[in-house]
């Protein structure tokens, strides 16, 4: 049994990563496919990220990895700011995140911040899409991505050092300290990442005036200024330790820190000096995951426990005019969280597999905003302190009767404080259609369920106890193919129909009191296409070439009531989603040198939910293109990289968020340097 579930896995990670065995150093044999994918995966929309894009470069964060490499919408504010994901015309709210199994979602604002997340920390991230995402977590009415580490494969004592430099000052190290034999493993790894952050960028909300010698006006240009209060320091480390009995067992310990200092960049409409105020956010953040994986031949148990602290402070200080900095906004908020799960799997013989999941999450949250002041002129600190237990269950069959059939039933049930949802089910189907380039049509269906965050219901000014669960159906139907010859190229591609249906959709909107509250307001419809590729050659004299490529057609569509007489915002794209975009993904490998080309496009984004066609209404559309070239030399007492990157080649004026302008050509170089006796 064994030996039929690793066939299983090596299929499926042939057919979702054929572009990344090609990419290697070393020559790896292609095959023709033929067979079934992994029981776990049947009728699955999954997208597996390529190992050398999560390693590319220090400097990367998940966000980067996701723009270049998927077809969600990734909406940035900029380096060591915001960064959210976003599948199928949802919101950042709608997409569901796991490390290592445990969700980190903030329970008050209910997303992530995927500039917070160093690509080089994380060894497998995979994006399930739709309907798949039921099966590893409930909420993710859009999708889910699931990140995770693994051991670090060491023999002996291992180092790796990389260093950084680039554009407005720039610096990004890296550190990696492995220990591995017959039963332990340990890694240590550090990130440090500091920038003024200073960048030029052309400022198209603002004109100057041109005069002539008797100081009329004779013309106008936009000006270029300075990315101002956009300064930060990151540190993440991350501690690892594995043990191994080498009789189905493993015990896992995982310890995730996070130290930022971030200052919030001033946006194009803003006049003032940047020494007249201060715009500040620091985060301290731990999670750590305890886990034990018990495994016999054809059934499998784990457990895990983990535990998540974050502060976030949020000052806001401003020049009183008299030289001394006054506190306008001091915000500052706590969050515990406590996790533990329980997981199963059982085989019987080749046809079924049965998974059970049981996890809870316990969520303590005290948000404060200690500097408002009342109406007779004294101080007041706003804001609430709240718990919620989450609970999820979740169970399956899988069913592989023969070598081109597949079907799955999943059903799980979700607990948020005492509200229940009903029964969410999901079924899946795949079938092999041919074997001869493996084609395998699959489809679809589920219901799903997201609750609101603690922000939606508790936040002073505004919070509304009563809003209820958002909820929707979504169906996929889907084609793929893989096919190739043994060392000579490789060939895999899927088109996927989504279509879902978002009731309740919940919205932030104005008040007669003068801030905002959020409703249940919306019926949201999101439908379109998914296509992605794969393409590996290998030419002649030890050329490789590797490509891959994302197209995504999203329309995202408000089908409900008006709100009021003048809200025209009924039938039409919701705000900030693309209702196209584009990656590709090109590589040319030589010896020992690599040269990588990445693109990525977004269409017209609306930033009003009237789609209004103003200045303001709509950001253009954009094309991105960075290119890397690597060198890497063997010595007798090293293994060194020299890596330069371009990115922004052709020096794009851009924004993925209104008055919030991205870096033009910019630059970076890398020196990574590995010990000999780090092999």
């Amino acid at each position: 049994m064994k030996r039929t579930i690793m066939k299983q896995l090596i299929v499926g990670l042939l057919l979702l990563m054929p572009s990344a065995l090609m990419a290697q150093t070393r020559r790896i044999p292609q095959v023709t496919i033929y067979g079934k994918r992994p029981m776990k995966e049947i009728g699955m929309q999954k997208t597996q990220m390529d190992s050398t894009a999560l390693k590319e470069n220090i400097a990367l964060s998940m966000a980067d990895v996701l723009t270049f490499n998927s077809s969600i919408f990734v909406k940035s504010y900029g380096r060591a700011t915001l960064s959210t994901v976003a599948f199928r015309g949802t919101s950042p709210s709608h997409t569901q995140v796991t490390w290592n199994g445990m969700r980190i979602n903030n329970p008050m604002l209910g997303m992530t911040d995927f500039s917070m997340i160093p690509s080089y920390f994380i060894d497998d991230a995979s994006l399930l899409h739709g309907t798949s995402s039921v099966n590893e977590t409930g909420g993710g009415l859009g999708g889910a991505v699931k990140l995770s580490t693994r051991p670090a494969d060491a023999d002996g004592f291992g180092l790796q050092y990389v260093q950084g430099v680039g554009s407005f000052k720039t610096f990004d190290e890296f550190l990696r300290l492995t220990y591995g034999d017959d039963h332990w493993q340990t890694s240590t790894r550090v990130v440090f990442s500091s920038s003024p952050n200073d960048y030029t960028y052309r400022n198209r909300d603002k004109k100057e005036n041109i005069y002539d010698e008797e100081m009329n006006i004779v013309g106008q240009y936009y000006p270029k200024e300075k990315n101002r209060s956009g300064a930060f320091e990151d540190l993440h480390l991350l501690q690892e330790v594995y043990y191994n009995t080498r009789k189905g067992d493993r015990f896992g310990m995982n310890a995730w820190l996070i130290h930022s200092n971030r200052e919030l960049p001033m946006l194009t409409t803003d006049y003032g000096n940047e020494n007249d105020f201060e715009n500040r956010q620091r985060e301290l953040t731990f999670r750590g995951i305890l886990s034990w994986d018990h495994m016999r031949e054809n059934w499998k148990l784990a457990i895990k426990g983990g535990y998540i602290h974050t502060q976030m402070k949020y000052d806001y200080k401003r020049d009183a005019g008299n030289g001394v900095m006054a506190p306008m906004t001091r915000s500052r908020s706590k969050i515990n969280s406590f996790y533990g799960q329980t997981e199963g799997e059982y085989y019987i013989g080749r046809e079924w597999l049965f998974t059970a999941t049981a996890s809870v999450h316990q969520h303590f949250v005290e948000s404060r905003d200690k500097n408002i002041i009342r109406q007779d002129g004294n101080k007041a600190v706003v804001g609430y302190s709240k718990g919620r237990t989450e609970f999820s269950g979740v169970a399956s069959a899988k069913w592989q009767p023969n070598e081109r059939i597949g079907l799955s039933a999943v059903v799980r049930k979700e607990m948020y404080g005492a509200d229940w949802t009903p029964i969410i089910p999901a079924f899946f189907v795949d079938g092999v259609v041919s074997k001869k380039g493996n084609v395998m049509l699959k489809a679809s269906l589920s219901r799903n369920f997201r609750f609101p965050t603690l922000n939606d219901l508790y936040f002073l000014p505004g919070g509304n106890p009563d809003l209820k669960r958002e909820s929707g159906w979504t169906y996929d139907v889907g084609a793929s193919f893989a096919l190739g010859k043994e060392n000579i190229y490789s060939f895999s591609g899927s088109v996927n129909w989504f279509d879902s249906h978002i009731t309740d959709w919940i919205l932030w909107l104005p008040t007669t009191k003068g801030f905002f509250s959020p409703r249940n307001v919306k019926d949201v419809h999101a439908y379109g296409v998914e296509m992605k590729s794969d393409i590996s050659i290998a030419l002649k004299n030890d050329w490789r070439l590797s490509l891959n490529g994302t197209l995504s057609w999203t329309p995202s569509i408000n089908e409900g009531e008006p709100m009021t007489p003048a809200d025209k915002s009924v039938g039409k794209q919701l705000p900030y989603v693309p209702e196209w975009s584009s990656s590709i993904t090109g590589r040319i490998d030589w010896k020992c040198w690599s040269l990588l080309y990445k693109w990525c496009y977004y269409s017209v984004r609306h930033t009003m939910s009237s789609n209004d066609i103003s200045l303001t209404g709509k950001l253009p559309p954009y094309f991105m293109n960075n290119l890397t070239l690597e060198r890497k030399v063997s010595t007798q007492w090293a293994e060194l990289s020299f890596k330069g990157a371009i990115n922004n080649l052709f020096d794009e004026e851009y924004l993925s968020v209104l008055s919030r302008p991205m870096p033009g050509i910019n630059f970076e170089l890398f020196i990574s340097i590995t010990p000999t006796f780090s092999r």
